[in-house]
């Protein structure tokens, strides 16, 4: 069971802690109960070039809390939110086109990718956002580059930011095409154990009666994770995939029928992230599954009735792979109408009847 411990926002208003002018920020390791969102952040922040995290969940599960926890511990400890009714100009920045006509010179007003570089983009209900939107963003967090084209003239910038977007999925999911671009997914479920319960709730209260003395107990643990961090960063270079590891990966999205190959390029990436942060020498099959649900997540697909009921033979085909026969071969062209027309019911010899002759219709029965 997935906790949760919620934001300042949740259980304290404003959302600042008492007596202080600044917002307080909640100690990325006091989260309570969210170690797969723990991990996948960590990952995220260790190799931004994943595609960002994608965090789905109801109200009050502290969503923006790890978001801003995760930031702190970054080179800038920049926190960029994206507002929903932001424009693509506010999030990729502006050209003045006057300026080149006048002078030659490109004059860049920059947006909030430029200010999100090296720090954490934060976009809450993303499935809310505008399409056109979300492939800006997406591409950015993907290739570390922000690019603006207007009327022939363009300009770029470094633009490596940990994409973290959030989402109630009570309010609508985001499409496919999009979904899929997220490098992880995390499913946060509300706390219902007791114990997990009341131990996020008695860390919030602690946090909000004395936040510097809170974060003074957690500021070792703080710490190593940005030693951790910052080490993870380093080594990704010095680690590569052996045969094992690209065979468990294949293995995987193969089983979970995902669209295209994203898929084995983010598990490996994610797999690298975490030995590096392990400090491990080598990418294994072990740290391929332990990144494998937050890759598959938003990407796996049941397979069909026939796949499942048919699993493969000796030689590794399925049953009606095999064309040997007249049989073989129906059974193949049944098989694959069922896969492209869904429910579509192949024809079936039926007796026929000769007959003889026409019997014409009486005029006086038309």
């Amino acid at each position: 069971m997935n906790g949760a411990t919620p934001g300042t926002d949740d259980l304290n208003g404003a959302g600042f802690a008492s007596g202080a002018g600044a917002r307080a920020v909640f100690p990325f390791a006091a989260l309570i109960g969210q170690a797969s969102l723990q991990q996948a952040l960590l990952l995220a922040a260790i190799d931004p070039g994943l595609g960002g995290v994608l965090i789905s969940g109801p109200r009050g599960t502290a969503k923006s809390t790890a978001a801003r926890a995760l930031a702190e511990m970054l080179p800038e400890g920049q926190l960029v939110n994206l507002p929903l009714g932001a424009s693509e100009d506010r999030l990729i920045g502006t050209l003045d086109i006057e300026t080149v006509l006048r002078d030659g010179s490109v004059r860049f007003s920059p947006g909030l990718l430029a200010r999100a570089h090296r720090g954490v983009l934060y976009v809450d209900e993303v499935n809310l956002l505008p399409d056109a939107l979300v492939d800006a963003l997406l591409d950015a967090a993907a290739s570390g580059v922000n690019t603006v084209e207007r009327d022939g003239v363009s300009h770029s910038h470094d633009a490596s930011f940990v994409l973290i977007g959030t989402m109630n999925p009570e309010e609508g999911e985001l499409r496919p095409q999009l979904i899929d671009r997220f490098g992880l997914m995390v499913e946060l479920q509300n706390a219902f154990e007791p114990q997990v319960r009341q131990a996020i709730v008695k860390a919030r209260l602690a946090f909000d009666h004395d936040p510097g003395g809170f974060r003074a107990a957690y500021a070792e643990q703080q710490a190593l994770y940005v030693q951790r961090i910052r080490a993870a960063r380093a080594a990704l270079p010095l680690l590569s995939f052996d045969d094992a590891v690209h065979a468990r990966v294949s293995a995987l999205c193969i089983d979970a029928a995902v669209d295209g190959l994203r898929a084995d390029l983010v598990m490996l990436r994610a797999a690298r992230a975490l030995a590096a942060f392990e400090q491990a020498d080598a990418v294994t099959v072990r740290h391929v599954e332990r990144v494998a649900d937050a890759v598959l997540l938003h990407r796996r697909r049941q397979h069909d009735a026939q796949r499942s009921d048919q699993g493969p033979q000796q030689d590794g085909t399925r049953p009606h792979d095999n064309a040997g026969s007249a049989s073989g071969d129906a059974a193949a062209s049944t098989a694959s109408s069922a896969d492209t027309d869904w429910g579509y019911m192949p024809p079936e010899p039926a007796a026929a009847v000769p007959v003889k002759g026409v019997i014409p219709l009486d005029p006086k029965k038309r």
